[in-house]
């Protein structure tokens, strides 16, 4: 069965920070029926540059499929058992309301649009289940960005999902990581083509976003991955001239390129400011008051052995402070040399993973 497409309406949003969003839509794909009871409802929530097309072949329009592998027929996300439904981020281009929608004034928000944090991201979803006709569902699962709004949505609603499962996420952000989000941001507003975010309908910030991309992409993979791949291998001419390029350099170069082609800079900015947003425990007290709602639910945190951007330990903080709670909570690991976009690439890693946690969780 493959995915469908459609998009819900929402109204005006309050957002964390206490302003309002007017008339939010967000744009989803769902693969199956919801029960409903919402028995058989698995929510899979995207990264920062994904969509929701989640799975399946080329859909126009939108970016190519991301988890290929672990969803789909007889998959660890079954789509012959499960119903499973993703919602496009808040801020995303991909049909959700963003800074590319058209604001009040008239024309394209820009930067006018309000600061939206991964709590914002989460609350929104929710109200798209409800939309759809969904009150519960026996998962939320994401990674990485998406693994911070899955986080969000059960501590937010810890009646809604019998499981939670967070990968490559943090309990919150770290500096570091809040540093390599901000010099990516300043790539794109130092770029003239920026124009303060005012640059439709042109292409605005070309050179920036691809920088950017750049930077986030060293993030995205480990230094063990880029030596055993290329070493000092060179792709074009010579190392001593201008003109010369080393294999990693073409790589970075390719990954900045094909982002430009298909994702807006004001968004960028928008969804890293989001990550650099997220604390789990923030306005909710310790690590007992935060995730004490959800006792009875499972959780399951996965941590990547090379993930440099979202180091492991981060990840296993999730798990303790949830076992502390009360929480039946399990910690595993993907080991990979593929950094933090091995729960992208060492899919086998990540369905016997999965598949276990819903065996000893009692899902299947």
């Amino acid at each position: 069965m493959g995915e469908a497409y459609g998009e819900v309406r929402l109204g005006d949003l309050e957002l964390e920070s206490g302003q309002v969003l007017p008339s939010v839509r967000l744009a989803y794909s769902i693969t199956g029926r919801p029960r409903p009871d919402g028995s058989n409802v698995v929510v899979v929530c995207h990264a920062l540059t994904g969509s929701h097309h989640v799975h399946g072949p080329k859909v126009e329009g939108l970016p190519d499929a991301w988890w290929d592998g672990v969803v789909g027929p007889g998959m660890a996300i079954d789509t012959d058992r499960y119903c499973v439904i993703c919602f496009n981020n808040l801020c995303s281009p991909y049909g959700s309301t963003s800074p590319m929608s058209q604001g009040p004034h008239g024309g394209p928000y820009g930067m006018r649009f309000p600061l939206v944090s991964c709590r914002d991201v989460a609350r929104s979803q929710v109200l798209g289940l409800r939309a759809l006709g969904v009150e519960r569902g026996l998962c939320v699962v994401g990674g990485s960005m998406g693994g911070m709004v899955a986080l969000e949505m059960a501590l937010s609603y810890p009646r809604c999902f019998e499981r939670c499962v967070v990968i490559a996420a943090p309990l919150r952000l770290y500096p570091q990581a809040i540093g390599y989000n901000e010099v990516q941001r300043q790539a794109i507003m130092g770029d003239p083509d920026w124009r303060g975010g005012d640059y439709y309908p042109g292409p605005g910030p070309v050179r920036g976003l691809a920088n950017a991309r750049m930077l986030a992409m060293i993030t995205y993979r480990s230094e063990k991955s880029f030596a055993s791949r290329w070493m000092r291998d060179m792709s074009l001419g010579s190392p001593h001239s201008w003109d010369g390029r080393f294999q990693v350099e073409s790589y970075l170069h390719h990954h900045g390129q094909e982002l430009v082609k298909r994702f807006d800079a004001n968004c960028y900015l928008y969804l890293t400011r989001a990550m650099d947003l997220h604390d789990a425990l923030l306005g909710r007290g310790g690590p007992n008051e935060a995730f004490g709602p959800l006792s009875g639910r499972h959780l399951l945190a996965v941590g990547i052995s090379s993930d440099m951007l979202f180091p492991n330990w981060q990840v296993e903080e999730i798990h303790r402070c949830a076992r502390e709670a009360g929480i039946n909570s399990w910690y595993e690991e993907i080991d990979s040399p593929n950094g933090h976009d091995a729960f992208l690439i060492d899919l086998d890693q990540v369905d016997e993973i999965l598949r276990t946690f819903w065996r000893v969780s009692g899902m299947g």
